[in-house]
């Protein structure tokens, strides 16, 4: 790729076993991707060889890099990780800015991936939006006139832990039913097991001849026309539906977007989350609210976060 003589930005998405990385030009528009696996004791090393590979589309000024968890960007230090929790012990900002020789910024994944739809997906003509990232973890995010809103404690937006069932599974939160129980990807492939151990129609599934399988793999086989697939995914949705109605009641937002590996499966799923939560929000507020799947994909994370750094002040 030819090279640029004007600063660009990077972002990162540190993902549960892989690394996502853009370079973004001061106009947003993505020149580079990079994709790395790597271990916990490797992480710092192979962000700096991300790092170092993108710098070939032109020189970078700094890096935004999306955390799966809470993260308090006054102090730059990560709160709570419940995917990387050696994160936690470290100061990986410190240790980031030694390595790539850059300013680095970190921020919540679901704060970087709305951000990134606002700007250049899905929200890109709205002032106002909820995301909700479904993944591992089930995160998400506000934007208020155009500007994150993470409230007092820098944590708002943590709509997986809704509750949604109160008798249901306990949370890694400490609460029981929260929406991410039933509806995280982990959880989606937990309840379709169990399902498909039990009851023996769903033998018939592709996915009981797979020793695993993932959300993504039940969004794929879902769309492939899987019956048993079919009807995980829309009970998926109402769940997430049921979510997304108490969202539209408190907020009253012009738009709601959605994203993660299981909105792969498209209106099978997006369809179910809009007639749920339909049933169970204000009606005025309901129609003056647009439900949408996100637009950016795997990529999104890394565009919000090196969109977040050009953005941010001294960026």
């Amino acid at each position: 790729m030819p090279q640029t003589s004007e600063n660009n930005f990077a972002g990162i998405d540190i993902a549960a076993k892989t690394l996502r990385a853009v370079v973004i030009t001061p106009a947003g528009d993505v020149r580079d991707r990079r994709e790395a696996g790597y271990q916990s004791e490797n992480l710092i090393s192979e962000i700096k060889s991300l790092v170092e590979g993108l710098r070939e589309a032109g020189p970078i000024e700094s890096v935004g890099v999306g955390i799966p968890g809470l993260v308090n960007r006054e102090t730059d230090r990560v709160l709570i990780s419940t995917g990387l929790p050696s994160m936690v012990r470290d100061d990986i900002h410190s240790e980031l800015m030694k390595a790539t020789g850059l300013r680095v910024e970190l921020e919540n994944d679901a704060n970087a991936a709305a951000y990134g739809e606002y700007i250049a997906g899905a929200g890109r003509d709205a002032r106002d939006l909820f995301y909700i990232g479904i993944g591992d973890a089930i995160g998400g995010a506000i934007i208020l006139d155009g500007k994150l809103w993470v409230g007092a404690s820098g944590c708002a937006g943590e709509v997986g832990h809704i509750t949604i069932d109160t008798e249901g599974n306990e949370c890694e939160c400490g609460n029981r039913g929260c929406l991410e129980t039933v509806a995280s990807g982990p959880n989606i492939v937990r309840r379709a097991s169990e399902r498909l151990g039990r009851d023996n129609t769903s033998s018939l599934s592709r996915l009981a001849m797979e020793e695993s399988f993932s959300a993504g793999d039940l969004a794929r086989e879902a769309i492939n026309g899987d019956d048993f697939s079919i009807m995980m995914i829309e009970r998926t949705g109402r769940y997430i539906g049921t979510a997304v109605g108490s969202i539209i009641n408190l907020l009253s937002l012009e738009r709601i977007i959605l994203g993660g590996a299981i909105v792969e499966a498209g209106d099978l799923i997006v369809k179910p989350i809009i007639e749920e939560a339909g049933k169970r929000s204000f009606q005025p507020c309901f129609e003056a609210t647009k439900i949408v799947a996100a637009e950016l994909g795997v990529d999104g994370i890394a565009i919000g976060a090196a969109l977040l750094v050009r953005d941010s002040v001294g960026g």
